[in-house]
This record gives structure tokens, C-alpha cells and sequence, in this order.
């Protein structure tokens, strides 16, 4: 599973960038491919966060990669 998503990871921040150059570099007259690119761009954006946090998260779990330090608030500190 951890490939899958390693490989969906990839395949999204590809179409992330390439969408977002077509976005960025259409001009002024195609405004319809823009907005189909600007979505696009941002669904692959969102699929390359969530895949990566996945990623992140399932490497701490197996003991792949260190937790990382994460302070613990007391209630008494809040108070």
C-alpha cells in the first residue's frame, strides 16, 4: 500500500507543476483551458499533500523513520 500511495504521491505533484506552468504561462485569450488548468492544478496539489502526510505519518508508525518531537501541553501549563 505504501508504494501505491508513494507512486500516487509522485503522479500528483507531476500534474501539480505541469498544470500549474500551463496555468501560469496561458495568456489572457484562453480563459476556459485556464480555469480547467488551475483546477487540475490544485487537485493534484491536494492529492500530493495528503499522499505525502500519509507517507509521513505510515514511516513513523513502521519505525522507518523517528518520530518527530512534538512538545505535550499540560493542563497546568494552559491554565
Amino acid at each position: 500500500m505504501a508504494k501505491l500511495i508513494a507512486l500516487l504521491n509522485v503522479i500528483a505533484w507531476s500534474g501539480f507543476w505541469a498544470f500549474g506552468y500551463l496555468a501560469l504561462s496561458s495568456g489572457t485569450e484562453a480563459g476556459g483551458q485556464t480555469v480547467i488548468a488551475i483546477l487540475l492544478a490544485a487537485a493534484g496539489g491536494a492529492a500530493g499533500l495528503w499522499a505525502y502526510f500519509w507517507l509521513i505519518r505510515h514511516s513513523e508508525l513502521t519505525g522507518y523513520a523517528k518520530p518527530r518531537n512534538r512538545a505535550v501541553i499540560h493542563e497546568e501549563e494552559t491554565v
